[in-house]
């Protein structure tokens, strides 16, 4: 089976539909899902909130509730999901607060009714204050074990971050599919095109070791939790994009984009308690950032078929959106020619 199908129940393969991806996945049919792995559902379904996926949380009549994970038909293969989930494992066994896929007969990954799942328990905590000290030490400390781990081996089947995926597709995705309103579609051509150069030129330069990672390491997938009598602890959700790449990509969000912010040394600090830290690779932050920008618009463009996107994002097809993208770009392109 490839990326471009999805196993049914029944062992059938069909095509993945982009324009309507969840289609028959009704309040029913969730629930017949996690019955067929032989959970007691009271009834209760909770859409939280997730575009690429769809996550609910169930309640059950025996036990707490769960988080059930609906993946997006077409998009990871299975392979690369029990990937995942291994790695998440290996996490968790490594001493790292990740929430895990719970088993059901030895599986993490379920099927039914043409879509493919996972159920995991579910965890509470608030977002990290990522202007205290301390907790941007452990922040950077539970980092470097998820480090020391993800060095341990390397992944077969998921992607890897790099300046061709992240960048010139993601460029080619925008001008190919005409998201660029006529009269600033050159001007945004170029100015992409050179801000890439640079990227490249920055990774060429620094070179980076590559390792698995949690791939979107933001504050919102970041649970801090405190124990009563013990000190904080950061708790990481939602590795469905994991991937390969430096280790700075797990960092730099955590970061100020002020270089001279005392905050990158604290999160810094942290890290080095456990893991070396290559300096150089503090190089990649802006050409990282770069990357998020258009591969987070091409995101966009190539999900604008499901409806849920059009919903939550209707700024995006809008000329003043671009405008203003293009302004975000040339500050970028300043920046990195500073650096």
């Amino acid at each position: 089976m490839n990326d471009h199908e999805i196993q049914t129940d029944t062992g059938d393969p069909r095509p993945a539909r982009p324009d309507e991806p969840y289609a028959g996945l009704g309040h029913d049919t969730v629930l017949a899902a996690l019955e067929s792995l032989g959970c007691r559902c009271d009834g209760h379904v909770l859409a939280l909130n997730s575009y690429e996926n769809r996550v609910y949380r169930i309640g059950l009549e025996d036990q707490a509730p769960v988080v059930a994970k609906f993946y997006r038909p077409g998009r990871w293969s299975d392979a690369a999901i029990e990937e995942e989930h291994h790695f998440t494992r290996e996490l968790l066994d490594g001493g790292v607060s990740v929430v895990a896929p719970l088993e059901f007969n030895a599986h993490t990954l379920h099927h039914f009714g043409g879509f493919r799942f996972a159920l995991f328990p579910l965890r509470g905590g608030r977002a990290p204050e990522l202007g205290q000290r301390e907790t941007l030490r452990r922040l950077g400390q539970a980092l470097a074990r998820m480090h020391n781990v993800g060095a341990a081996s390397a992944f077969q089947h998921r992607i890897r971050i790099d300046v061709e995926s992240y960048g010139h597709d993601a460029l080619d995705t925008l001008l190919d599919g005409h998201w660029i309103p006529p009269d600033i579609e050159e001007n945004f051509e170029r100015l992409g095109e050179r801000l890439l150069d640079l990227v490249e030129d920055a990774w060429e330069d620094v070179e980076p070791r590559t390792l698995r990672l949690h791939g979107d390491c933001h504050p919102g997938n970041i649970l801090w939790r405190e124990p009563p009598g013990q000190p904080g602890e950061a708790h990481f959700v939602d590795l469905d994009d994991a991937l390969s790449g430096p280790a700075i990509q797990d960092l730099w969000m955590l970061m100020p984009a002020d270089p001279q912010a005392p905050e990158r040394d604290w999160l810094l600090e942290g890290y080095e308690t456990f893991r070396a830290f290559d300096r150089a690779e503090l190089a990649l932050v802006e050409p990282l950032r770069t990357l998020r920008m258009l591969h987070f618009n091409a995101w966009i463009a190539r999900r604008w078929a499901d409806p849920a996107f059009p919903a939550a994002f209707g700024w995006f097809d809008s000329p003043r959106h671009f405008e203003s993208l293009i302004g975000q770009l040339q500050e970028q392109l300043s920046v990195l020619q500073e650096r």
